[in-house]
């Protein structure tokens, strides 16, 4: 069983934790030893996070180390800027196209970065860029954009569409399984 590593990128109040914890679901019910980690960062505050998903045969740590993420799922464009260096040669960073102004941009220090995207592929960087907040309202809710990258990245593994909506059901409260399960089902390809 090949190890993956993922690392889920955004700002405070995203949904990160949630992702993380359906990402460590499905991977356990097919087998894999599973390490997800807590929230890294201002996630109360609006400021950058992330969390860890790793899975193999057996793993010791949640931690990805720089160079070694299979897949980055990033919840904004400059965060994947940010975690670029984790990524390891051949990986994929999975990205909402959403920008959302950190505060040196708001408070005018700073100003966001224009083709942050188009940078990274200029470099040779794999990027899936979706439009995860457009799609996340047409489900029902701004707050489904975790969902609908959770099922741009689904496409990327062998498992079936019934075992990832059976994960939302799990993970997600009651009342919004069947917004979520929509958002899934946009965001896959």
């Amino acid at each position: 069983m090949k190890d993956i590593n993922i690392m889920i990128v955004g700002v405070g109040g995203q949904g990160s934790l949630l992702a993380s914890k359906l990402l460590g679901k499905i991977f356990a019910e097919n087998g894999y030893d599973v390490k997800v980690s807590e929230v890294h960062g201002m996630s109360q505050r609006g400021g950058s996070v992330v969390t860890y998903v790793r899975c193999g045969d057996k793993v010791y740590s949640p931690i990805v180390a720089k160079g070694e993420a299979d897949f980055i799922v990033s919840f904004e464009k400059l965060e994947a800027a940010r975690y670029t260096e984790c990524l390891k040669k051949g990986g994929r960073i999975v990205v909402n196209s959403q920008q959302i102004d950190p505060m040196p941009v708001i408070t005018g220090a700073a100003e966001y970065p224009e083709n942050v995207l188009d940078e990274l592929r200029e470099k040779g960087v794999s990027v899936d860029e979706i439009d995860a907040l457009s799609l996340a309202l047409e489900a029902g809710s701004a707050k489904c954009v975790n969902i609908v990258l959770m099922g741009r990245l689904s496409d990327y593994f062998d498992f079936s569409e019934k075992q990832w909506l059976d994960a939302i059901e799990d993970t997600v409260a009651p009342k919004f399984v069947e917004m979520n399960k929509k958002a899934f089902a946009l965001g896959r390809g």
